[in-house]
């Protein structure tokens, strides 16, 4: 069961995203579609992440020259297995990518091995425990989490990891509401999820 703060912030967040008249709407996930991709990726969604997606499913349109995804909402149901699955790893495998070429390393893991392959491999294997996050929109992603609501949406470009909303409601005005030039910036977002909110 989600909660009734998260159910209400995901539905806010739908409706303003379908107020932008942006997209096109497929009916929202059913909570049988959400348990078999929260299954079949090792996941659950935060409540309202959840919400957001049981409201309706946004349709990706064309794209435009030099966007980055070419299918920035996740097609959670019917989409390309292999895609999803390289949008949930995008967080964890660019830092993999700055470790490997850019000479990151976080400081908690200690000292960094000598030998590229050994730093790299430990890289990978301490990611493993840190919290998963997931796609809402492009490289914008939201921690999973059952029973949890209301964290800063966050922008993953490798290391270089930013705020993009103080919650889902918040970064949805922010991405696609057509009055985003008069958005309050005196925000003050503080991340939820370990590791990720260090590298902010």
């Amino acid at each position: 069961m989600i909660t009734n703060g998260g159910a209400a912030l995901g539905a806010q967040a739908a409706l303003r995203l379908t107020q932008t008249g942006l997209y096109e709407f497929e009916p929202g996930l059913t909570d049988a579609e959400l348990a078999r991709i929260e299954e079949e990726y090792g996941f659950e969604f935060a409540d309202d992440h959840r919400a957001f997606l049981a409201a309706g499913l946004p349709v990706n349109v064309p794209p435009e020259e030099g966007q980055t995804w070419s299918r920035p909402w996740p097609e959670w149901r019917g989409g390309d297995l292999d895609s999803l699955r390289r949008q949930l790893d995008w967080p964890v495998e660019g830092v993999l990518l700055d470790v490997e070429h850019n000479g990151f390393w976080y400081e908690a893991w200690g000292e960094r091995p000598s030998d590229d392959a050994a730093a790299l491999a430990t890289a990978r294997d301490r990611l493993a425990d840190v919290p998963v996050l997931v796609p809402v929109y492009g490289h914008r992603y939201l921690p999973a989490g059952r029973g949890s609501s209301g964290h800063p949406v966050l922008s993953m470009w490798q290391t270089d990891i930013i705020y993009y909303g103080l919650d889902l409601v918040d970064y949805i005005h922010r991405e696609f509401d057509e009055a985003r030039g008069n958005v309050d910036n005196s925000w003050n977002p503080k991340a939820t999820a370990p590791f990720w909110r260090d590298l902010l």
